[in-house]
């Protein structure tokens, strides 16, 4: 039996990338294909070698701030995912103009064409949605809160599109159409029993800090307990504002208290004036509380074996923060969280944020386990 869910990868200079990635993925109908795709790549020229390639099939896309593949954390690759027409039935769309957002009408789309895709496949009893949005839109928060309305409890998870460590500018495609400052939604269905989740190893510690003078629209933070931002966040840490970078941001995380939980606003960089620009919403009163970090692999390692008490996914579709990508690499763990994304079968791409229900988040790994499907009686 084929596997519900096909994955395959090449390397983006091979002069025949997408033809590879078809003849990886096989003959088998497909309902739907997505390509994540290194920023290395001319994005425009693999999204119309794909329309041509995967004809008749749906194709989504997106640029990464790295992938996830066969060996675990890759770079420079063409990742490919195609969902077999035998266990999945997808509908995907593009929205525009995230700031430009017309809440009512995209929450009246989205139950549309739900239902439309419930009535067409009422085999398929299990149903999720998965999102991919302009990482540089700054509109994650207000786009995953409408969708959220509109999905009730259908379970929803995604990743913000990426340009390696540049943050410079983020593509996304759908049926041929590429476009930035956008975002696109596929709702599935599915006979393969799926899990959606989210994880992350931080521990909050006792260290708090209030945000005082902030620009929640260009998520900007100006002052930290009525001091410059950047100067008080490097004190608290016990270092040089000047040496303050990506490294610094990925081993100390700040954490806001949400209900129970604690979520990462992850800091993306200081600007020029000194102020910190963060990776998500942030708001002038919020309580910032430093964070520790529980072994990265070890976590990762327990965490994903939960999601294989009662047998191991076919595959994961995985969502995995930049940020922890980055710590990987500076606490040594590179190699050995690689080795266990790939065994357990791990597909996806690098973000600068993930998506969970109504929420977007950062320095976490998210994403839906997808099980072998359950024999027909």
């Amino acid at each position: 039996m084929h596997a519900a869910l096909r994955s395959a990868q090449v390397d983006w200079r091979d002069p025949d990338a997408v033809d590879s990635l078809r003849d990886q993925l096989g003959a088998e109908a497909l309902a739907f294909v997505c390509l994540f795709v290194t920023p290395e790549a001319d994005f425009p020229a693999v999204v119309a070698a794909a329309q041509e390639a995967f004809a008749g099939t749906q194709v989504c896309a997106c640029t990464t701030a790295g992938e996830l593949g066969s060996k675990g954390y890759e770079d420079g690759q063409i990742v490919a995912i195609g969902l077999s027409a035998e266990h999945f039935a997808t509908a995907s769309y593009v929205i525009e103009n995230l700031q430009l957002l017309d809440a009512q009408a995209q929450i009246d789309r989205l139950i549309q064409t739900r239902m439309a895709l419930a009535r067409a496949n009422p085999r398929m009893a299990q149903e999720f949605a998965f999102i991919m949005i302009d990482g540089l839109s700054l509109a994650e928060e207000n786009l995953t809160s409408v969708l959220s309305t509109g999905l009730g409890p259908v379970p929803m998870f995604g990743g913000s599109a990426g340009d390696g460590t540049r943050f410079d500018a983020a593509w996304l495609a759908c049926d041929g159409v590429v476009s930035r400052n956008s975002a696109v939604i596929t709702l599935v269905r599915t006979t393969c029993p799926i899990r959606v989740f989210s994880l992350d190893h931080l521990v909050p510690t006792e260290k708090r800090m209030v945000v005082t003078v902030a620009d929640p629209a260009r998520r900007i933070v100006h002052e930290i307990n009525a001091e410059p931002a950047a100067q008080e966040y490097a004190r608290l840490l016990g270092k040089d504002p000047q040496q303050l970078d990506p490294f610094t941001f990925a081993a100390h995380p700040v954490v806001v208290r949400l209900g129970d939980t604690h979520h990462v606003r992850a800091i993306q960089r200081v600007d020029e004036e000194g102020n910190l620009v963060f990776f998500s919403a942030i708001n002038e009163g919020m309580v910032l509380t430093l964070a520790d970090h529980q072994d990265m692999a070890d976590h990762l390692q327990r965490r994903l074996a939960e999601l294989a008490t009662d047998g191991p996914p076919d595959h994961i579709l995985g969502c995995d923060c930049v940020l922890r990508r980055i710590e990987a690499g500076q606490a040594q763990k590179s190699r050995e969280i690689s080795q266990i994304l790939a065994e357990n079968r791990v597909v996806g791409f690098g973000t600068y944020g993930e998506q969970i229900g109504a929420l977007h988040v950062n320095q976490t790994f998210t994403g839906v386990a997808i099980y072998p499907p359950i024999p027909e009686a």
